[in-house]
């Protein structure tokens, strides 16, 4: 099984501060067809103008992850974490037993554009965990990097859900294959053009895949990207 999800389709918010895009129902935007794949919950893609941001806000049992595109967004959360996340960063943070944050766009004069991506986590409570990745230093060209996992390892930062978070970066005219370690995915194109399964993905395009044998991906052009392996 296959679905296409495409950028133009998503559900949309827009204020004076605010430019976002809703892969699955959020907020005010609601389609009982687009709640949830799997554990993945939230996917919005979200443009912030200078100095505007998201107000200190609650979150519990939820597995959150701020991936900076373009800009540099400024983080403050309970756990007593201050940081600016730079373009090309990945942050991780899980809510847990709950965590209070704020995230604002770190510049005056420049938007920041970011996806906020949601799993629901397998396990209830917990103490909130923080964690970055820096996807200059660790993803690897031509490669699906894993970035976090339910089962950590010294590169792998571990996550209360059995599932893997991948980077995919690759050259025009590269191919690679989804391992099989997981029966469902969802590709999320940051940037670029893929070709999965016969399907065409452009930036913004999400891609349901489940229960398929030998997944190659290959790039038309430079195309970063993120796999979710997903139980």
């Amino acid at each position: 099984m296959i679905k296409k999800r495409l950028s133009d389709e998503r559900g949309v918010t827009k204020f004076d501060w605010l430019d976002g895009r809703h892969t699955f129902s959020f907020g005010e935007y609601h389609d009982p067809k687009e709640m949830s794949f799997r554990s993945l919950r939230v996917i919005n893609e979200d443009i912030v103008s200078p100095g505007g941001g998201f107000p200190t806000h609650p979150h519990r049992d939820a597995e959150i992850f701020t991936y900076v595109i373009d800009g540099a967004l400024q983080h403050r959360d309970s756990m007593g974490n201050e940081s600016v996340i730079q373009a090309g960063n990945l942050q991780y943070m899980s809510a847990g037993s709950g965590v209070r944050h704020s995230e604002f766009n770190a510049s005056k004069t420049d938007p920041v554009h970011l996806l906020q991506i949601w799993l629901l986590p397998n396990v209830s409570g917990g103490e909130p965990r923080y964690a970055e990745k820096q996807m200059g230093r660790d993803a690897k060209p031509n490669a699906l990097t894993t970035l976090f996992a339910g089962m950590g390892s010294d590169d792998v930062i571990p996550i209360r859900q059995n599932a893997a978070i991948a980077f995919g970066r690759l050259d025009a005219g590269a191919e690679l294959s989804l391992p099989q370690t997981h029966p469902h995915h969802w590709i999320q194109v940051i940037k670029g053009e893929l070709s999965v399964l016969g399907q065409t993905l452009k930036a913004g395009d999400g891609l349901a895949i489940s229960k398929e044998q030998g997944i190659a991906v290959k790039a038309s052009t430079d195309t970063e990207f993120i796999a979710f392996h997903l139980e």
